[in-house]
């Protein structure tokens, strides 16, 4: 496993804990984050976020409405810069969805991440 995919798999270790604190510890202070679902929970944002208090915000806010958000691995490719995710994202209060996610790292660090699903 290279530090990517490492990097990666720490990062759905500690979103299915719904530990915040793992999690932003992932990403640099800057990084940028696009989701269609922040895009639509959030609209005056436009899907994008900046800065770990932005993705801390977000987050705290999906895990407090989606108590049982579970992201389940099915594929991780990873070349020297990036990881594409792809997993099923699941909880009781919608319907399961197939989503993709690009992770850009530098320096050991997230330092954006975009997520694709329709």
């Amino acid at each position: 496993m290279n530090e990517l995919e490492k990097i990666a798999n720490e990062w759905f270790d500690a979103f299915n804990m719904h530990d915040i604190e793992k999690l932003l510890a992932l990403y640099d202070e800057n990084a940028e984050h696009y989701s269609p679902k922040l895009k639509a929970h959030h609209p005056e944002t436009n899907g994008l976020i900046k800065g770990k208090q932005a993705l801390r915000n977000w987050w705290t806010d999906a895990f407090k409405r989606l108590p049982q958000l579970h992201y389940e691995l099915l594929q991780l490719t990873a070349n020297s810069e990036q990881v594409f995710m792809e997993y099923i994202r699941s909880t009781p209060e919608e319907a399961d969805l197939r989503v993709g996610e690009v992770l850009i790292i530098q320096n050991k660090k997230i330092i954006a991440s975009r997520v694709y699903h329709s």
